[in-house]
């Protein structure tokens, strides 16, 4: 796909909009966020062809039933009509800033006579050629995996692309993250009849607006602005949440044994693992992003500080590269040193950082 603006008679730059075949959404579900500052064009076929598709324990079926979750997420939270499109910006880890359009009403397509309307894509073909003719300035484009499907709408004088932007799904991108970043618009559509008020030092806040509903208990929302929020969701009943402000462990006068936050999600988690209402806490993140040391940090600190626990009780799973651990050399101490190794270390790191 490529990435050229068309631009109109008053010099000013067209995004393109992409008319996406089922096939692309049942490839990556993700590809509603990967055509940058272009549109993305949903056909009524495409959606009727995908809820055809979501049954079953295949690949495809699992792709099918993740692009309907997402589409759901981003539909869900349009106030008002969809007519006019619903950005993606705010619904994308990827920077889309372009908008989904999704077929609202029946569009005069005239297709030839030796192309049955009766046929999936021919019915998208027709969608294709009637935006063209609504939009002539602007350039359509059908997106699709089917090699005939393309032949046949560029034998119609249409243009038509492959999608090769591929992502695989894995079982991490859908992932609960635990964090939310806030729509620049937040303020605008939810600070109506805004409560506020000072507790032990917080600032809690009581919103009502379309995005209180899909956050959760303990989520951790921020803005990064002018003037920046970073806060925990502490309860949450319908279209009304309640907002806390956290406290930043980034300073040094927070520290914890010693360990300060060095970024915002380092910030969040030790607000978490500092909290002992918080009774069960996951941390995901690659090597060496402080996930073991944070932890140690306020266990020992809620431990022999402030006596909030009694014991610090470490399990870890042994999984042997090689032989099994009954074959390693030495005392039960000595075969269990290679799986205890990463936590001596973070130990001595915290020792010294308490001397």
């Amino acid at each position: 796909m490529t990435k050229h603006k068309k631009r109109s008679a008053s010099g000013k730059s067209l995004t393109k909009l992409f008319v996406l075949d089922t096939n692309v959404l049942m490839h990556d579900p993700t590809s509603l966020f990967r055509f940058e500052e272009h549109d993305a064009f949903l056909p009524i076929m495409t959606l009727e062809e995908l809820d055809n598709n979501k049954k079953g324990l295949s690949e495809v079926a699992r792709n099918a039933r993740q692009a309907s979750r997402y589409l759901d997420d981003i539909v869900s939270s349009v106030v008002g009509k969809i007519d006019s499109g619903i950005p993606l910006k705010r619904h994308a880890a990827d920077p889309a800033t372009g908008k989904l359009f999704l077929q609202t009403q029946a569009l005069d397509s005239a297709l030839p006579e030796s192309l049955a309307m009766g046929k999936a894509d021919n019915h998208i073909i027709g969608v294709v050629m009637a935006l063209q003719r609504q939009q002539p300035q602007r350039q359509v484009i059908l997106v699709s995996k089917d090699i005939n499907m393309r032949i046949k709408a560029r034998a119609l004088g249409l243009a038509a692309e492959d999608y090769f932007n591929d992502k695989v799904l894995e079982d991490i991108d859908l992932l609960y993250t635990g964090v939310r970043e806030l729509p620049a618009d937040f303020w605008d559509l939810h600070a109506k009849d805004m409560e506020s008020w000072k507790k032990d030092g917080r600032t809690y806040y009581r919103v009502k607006g379309p995005l209180c509903q899909h956050l959760k208990i303990n989520e951790f929302v921020y803005q990064e602005s002018e003037r920046p929020l970073h806060a925990i969701v502490r309860e949450q009943s319908g279209r009304t949440v309640v907002l806390e402000t956290i406290k930043d462990y980034s300073h040094q006068k927070n520290n914890i044994w010693g360990i300060t936050a060095r970024n915002r999600e380092q910030n969040f988690a030790l607000n978490l693992l500092m909290n002992p209402e918080v009774d069960f806490i996951t941390l995901l993140g690659q090597a060496g992003t402080g996930k073991t040391l944070l932890t140690l940090a306020a266990g020992l600190m809620q431990t022999l500080e402030s006596k909030t626990f009694s014991e610090i009780i470490i399990t870890r799973v042994t999984v042997p590269v090689g032989e099994d651990i009954g074959f390693l050399p030495g005392t039960e101490e000595e075969k269990m040193n290679p799986w205890m190794g990463a936590l001596e270390d973070n130990l001595d790191v915290l020792n010294k950082s308490d001397e």
